[in-house]
Parts: structure tokens; sequence; C-alpha cells
């Protein structure tokens, strides 16, 4: 199975660039979490700290497609360095706003310029699919990103907190921020492996979210990336009604290992069917195992139904990735894919606060239907949509216009 990995990275520079993708991605998980954990051992309240922390998630869910959208017009270098400069010096001053004890309008105004962090899982995807495109070896290359995606939400948050707790209140959001710096400057100096301009100067093309499988895909990873948030803040309220509140962490880390485990098998495959007809499988999959959650009694069974409910996230995630470079023309691929991501973050947000109010309203054992929810909504959008999503490569351009 690990020899089809190999494979992936005898290309020329492939080491490089996922290796810096990685260290870079590593703030997507560390940032929210470390402000949280910053504001609150500061003295600033959990509101706050929260507020905070919506804000730069918020903020960047909804700038980070904009930003790839003229990294896929002018190159990823020429985006890549002004716009992490800016998140870093944001995240500088965020820092020092907490240690210094600044008006709260400060935290929320340099939380907000800190969103203009770009999308790390956007731009290794896009350098995978320069090199690959149009081969069997992509869907390995994305199997990667999704094993490497889930590897950062594991290690990201723990590593965070545990600086903050261990060694001062700042401490979780400084390392993530000088990872940042550090990763983003060795990706962006690997200039060989970057993707190509394709995008004329003297023609306008259609944004990325204007394409219907792209809206298709991002608003069905909508509804999946509620699960994933329903699942962490329901077994979190469970295993405190079971008794035993701190096996949340190791159950939620078992929903993680099922999704690696799976991601990393998948990407050995080399599977003959649509791709559309595969997304439809493997959500149809995920709405079966996530049935078994709404049976668990104690945390044996729930961390099993967990780890059960996990194994089809990474092949949706790799299936949702590659139908988007299969159906968006190349001048918006980046855009395209951080679109995608965006539905999953703008689903754990909503995810969280739905799964909130059902766990308060009627218990935490219910807190798990809206898990089947999300997971009945997500296959039916892609039901409904197989037709768009089994089409032929959309066309990128609008009518001629000054760029």
């Amino acid at each position: 199975m690990f020899g089809t990995y190999r494979e992936i990275f005898r290309a020329p520079g492939t080491k490089g660039f996922a290796a810096a993708g990685f260290v870079a991605r590593l703030p997507i998980a560390m940032a929210p979490i470390g402000i949280v954990t910053m504001l609150a051992q500061s003295g600033r309240g959990y509101w706050l700290a929260g507020a905070v922390a919506a804000t730069f998630t918020l903020a960047n869910a909804f700038a980070a497609p904009q930003i790839s959208r003229l990294v896929d017009r002018h190159g990823q270098s020429r985006l890549l360095v002004p716009t992490t400069a800016v998140a870093v010096v944001a995240f500088a001053l965020l820092m020092l706003a907490a240690h210094l004890d600044w008006p709260a309008w400060t935290l929320f105004a340099t939380a907000f310029a800190a969103a203009a962090m770009p999308s790390m899982p956007a731009m290794v995807r896009a350098r995978w699919t320069e090199i690959f495109r149009d081969k069997p070896e992509l869907n390995t290359a994305f199997a990667f990103e999704s094993v490497a995606d889930e590897l950062v939400y594991i290690a990201g948050a723990s590593l965070s907190v545990g600086l903050s707790v261990a060694l001062f209140p700042e401490a979780g959001v400084l390392v993530s921020t000088l990872l940042l710096a550090l990763g983003m400057t060795a990706f962006v100096l690997q200039r060989a492996t970057e993707p190509k301009v394709r995008a004329s100067e003297a023609v306008a093309h259609r944004p990325a979210i204007l394409l219907r499988p792209v809206q298709l895909v991002t608003l069905a990873l909508v509804f999946v990336g509620s699960i994933f948030a329903t699942a962490e803040v329901t077994t979190v309220a469970l295993t405190r009604d079971l008794g035993q509140p701190g096996a949340a962490s190791l159950v939620i880390g078992v929903y993680a290992l099922g999704s690696f485990v799976v991601g990393l098998i998948m990407g050995a495959l080399n599977l003959r069917f649509p791709l559309h007809r595969q997304l439809l499988a493997v959500l149809a999959v995920l709405l079966l195992t996530t049935l078994p959650l709404l049976l668990v009694s104690n945390v044996t069974a729930l961390a099993f139904a967990i780890f059960v409910s996990g194994v089809a996230v990474s092949p949706t995630f790799i299936t949702a990735f590659s139908l988007v470079e299969r159906r968006v023309p190349p001048e918006v691929l980046t855009e395209g894919v951080t679109w995608v991501m965006t539905g999953i973050g703008i689903g754990m947000a909503l995810g969280a606060f739905v799964a909130g109010w059902v766990v308060d309203s009627f218990g935490a054992q219910n807190g798990f239907w809206a898990s089947v929810g999300g997971a009945v909504l997500a296959l039916l959008v892609v039901a409904l949509g197989q037709r768009a999503l089994g089409g032929e490569r959309e066309a990128g351009e609008a009518a001629a216009s000054p760029a």
C-alpha cells in the first residue's frame, strides 16, 4: 500500500512543498483554540475568548476564497507573501493586546486582520494538481493531503492548548504564528513546483463559486462539516453525563483515527467508477455509520460507534476534492478548493451551535440526531445534483471584459 504513496513523492520537489505545506497549515487548528485559551487564561472570560476566535474563523472562511481567487490570477508567490505578512503582524498585535490588557475592540480588530491567512490546503492541492493533472496519482496525492489534514486537527489543537497551559497564555498563538511564517517562507521559496498562471490578463473569469459543481460540493460539505462539530460537542456532553468526562479527548481521537486509517487505504486504491457516483456512495456510507451513534449507552460503545462513524470522513474529502479538480477549469482551481474548505469550516461552526442547542434542550444522547440530519442533507444535495456533478469540465471564462 505504501508503495503507492512513494510513487507520488518521486516527482521532483514534492517532498519539499508537502513538508512546508504541512507546517504552514498547522495554524488552521492551532490559532482558533489558541485564541480561546490565551484570552481565557488572561482572565478575559470565555464568552469574549469565544467571540474573538469566532471573528477570526468566520472572517477567514470568507476571506480565504477571495485570496485564492487572486492567487489563481496572479500566482502563489505574489499573493502568499503579503497576505501572510499581514496575518503574522495581526497575530503579533493580538498577543500584545491580550498581554497588555488593551480594550476589547483591539482584540476583535486584530483577529479580523489575522483572517488574511491564506488557505494552505488549497495551495498544496493546487501544486499536486499541477504535477499529476488527469493522472491516477492525483487521487493518491489528495488522499495524502486529507490524511495530513486529519493529523493537523489531531495534533494542532492539542499542541496549542498544551503550550498555553504549560508555558504562558500566549504560547499557543505564538508558536502557531511562527509555524505560519516559517512554513510559508519555505513553501514560497520552492518556485519550481508553483502552478502556472493560466488566467489571461485581458479576460475576467467567473468566480468558482458561481460554477454549479463547486456550489453543490461546497453545500454538501457544509453539512458534512456540521457532523464533525456535532460529534465532538455531543461526545463531550455525553461522556460528562456518563460520569467519565476525561474520556472525551480519547473518544474524539478515536473518531479521527477511523478517518485516518481508511483515508490511507483509499489513497492506495484506483477506483474506476465516476467520481460523482463515488461521492454519492461514500455519503451513503457516512449516513449509515452515523446511525449507531443513536444507540450508545456507555463510553466503550461510544468509542466504537465514533470510530465507525469516522471511516467515511476521509473518503468524502478525497472524493470531493478530486471531483472539484475534474469539474472546474484550471484557472480557478485554487479558489474552487478553497470554497470547499470554507464549506467545511462553516459547517463546523453551525454544527457546534445546533448540537449545543439540541444537547441543552433534549439531552446529550439526542445530540447525535444532528449528526444524522447533517448526513441526510449532504446525501440529498449530492443525489439531486448528480447530473451537474457528472458533466464535463465547466467553462471558466465569462464574457471578455477588462481584468
